[in-house]
């Protein structure tokens, strides 16, 4: 080979591998458009193969065109009365009827699940060209796409369906089990219905959901039979919680309000004058005129700060605090001991008779 052949084969590899390499820059440019969610999304999509039921109509020339383009236009149900019913949470609640009452024909919800299913399979098409590699910027947009039409097929089919597991729900007789649970489980046997019905057998959707959701009824209640074997008693705490100590708190601050009150009343704390007029303004103690008053206003009154009202308060409140603590609680504390000790030799006293 002569030296301008040669020369001319090394620009061509280097023309072809600074093409390359503008190629890959810009495909990781591009990359970067795709959000933090579309990127979170295509890595669960491309952990697993997408799963699908298989269909003829799927291998047929402009087969896209076919299952949505010329398909017929079918109404989205209303799904507005499924709250409000499961608000009750009543087995025995009416279901109201709905705004929209969609019911599918046969016809109709083959061309719900062919596109439902085209959709998977479009997205396994894709995975399986990969091959375990990284798609690039217009197959990650492709699977997002197709992946983002089999999710709304699917919301499209299980809420047209809402009001066959509440029917299920009715007609089963498990009053073990909670209906909300048991609602809970039929919208996760539905959805799972969703995903396996083959619409290419014929069969209209409800017949095959039907099965699904008391079956998965039935799954519930032998788990829970189960669990009630294991655990004989359920444990309800606010059965089983006493409010004793809620009642005994509840006295004990309203004995101690009253005592504070004497104590103040009958100045058993040794408040000096300016002491009590503070304390009787601030806490409203005066029976002709109740009204609490601010740091300020009592300020006015004794003709001080509102600071220098703040500390003679705070003063007096603590000799209050020590007079209730050594000729209050104290003593009633003692009572109780004194209670709790005679209770004890009542009950020993009792046990040794018995024995």
């Amino acid at each position: 080979m002569s030296s301008a052949s040669a020369t001319v084969v090394v620009r061509k590899r280097t023309a072809r591998n600074a093409t390359a390499r503008t190629s890959a820059a810009a495909e990781r440019r591009t990359r970067r458009r795709l959000s933090a969610f579309e990127e979170q999304e295509l890595r669960r999509i491309l952990q697993e193969p997408m799963d699908f039921i298989d269909n003829p109509a799927f291998y047929e020339d402009n087969a896209a065109n076919t299952i949505y383009d010329d398909a017929p236009d079918i109404q989205r149900p209303d799904t507005s009365w499924y709250h409000p019913v499961m608000d009750s949470l009543t087995a025995s609640s009416k279901t109201p009827k709905q705004s929209t009452q969609v019911l599918l024909t046969a016809a109709e919800e083959r061309v719900l699940f062919l596109q439902f299913n085209y959709a998977r399979y479009r997205v396994r098409r894709i995975q399986e060209d990969l091959k375990g590699t990284q798609p690039n910027i217009t197959q990650a947009e492709e699977i997002l796409q197709w992946n983002h039409v089999a999710e709304r097929m699917r919301e499209q089919i299980a809420n047209t369906n809402l009001a066959l597991v509440l029917a299920m729900a009715k007609r089963t007789r498990m009053s073990e089990v909670d209906f909300a649970d048991l609602v809970s489980e039929g919208n996760m046997a539905l959805l799972r219905a969703v995903d396996k019905f083959d619409c290419g057998r014929g069969f209209k959707f409800s017949t095959y959901a039907c099965r699904a959701i008391l079956k998965a009824f039935s799954r519930q209640g032998m788990k829970l039979s189960k669990y009630r074997q294991r655990f004989p008693a359920d444990f309800d705490p606010k059965l089983e919680r006493s409010d004793y100590m809620e009642r005994k708190r509840d006295t004990h601050e309203g004995e101690c309000a009253e005592e504070v009150r004497t104590i103040v009343l009958s100045n058993r704390a040794n408040l000096t004058n300016i002491e009590q007029t503070v304390i009787h303004h601030r806490f409203g103690l005066d029976d002709d005129n109740p009204t609490q008053l601010t740091l300020e206003q009592v300020g006015q009154i004794i003709g001080v700060t509102k600071e220098r009202v703040r500390q003679i308060q705070n003063k007096a409140l603590e000799k209050i605090r020590v007079e209730l603590e050594e000729n209050f609680l104290n003593r009633k504390q003692d009572g109780e001991e004194d209670e709790e000790g005679q209770d004890g030799a009542v009950s020993r006293e009792y046990e040794l008779a018995l024995n």
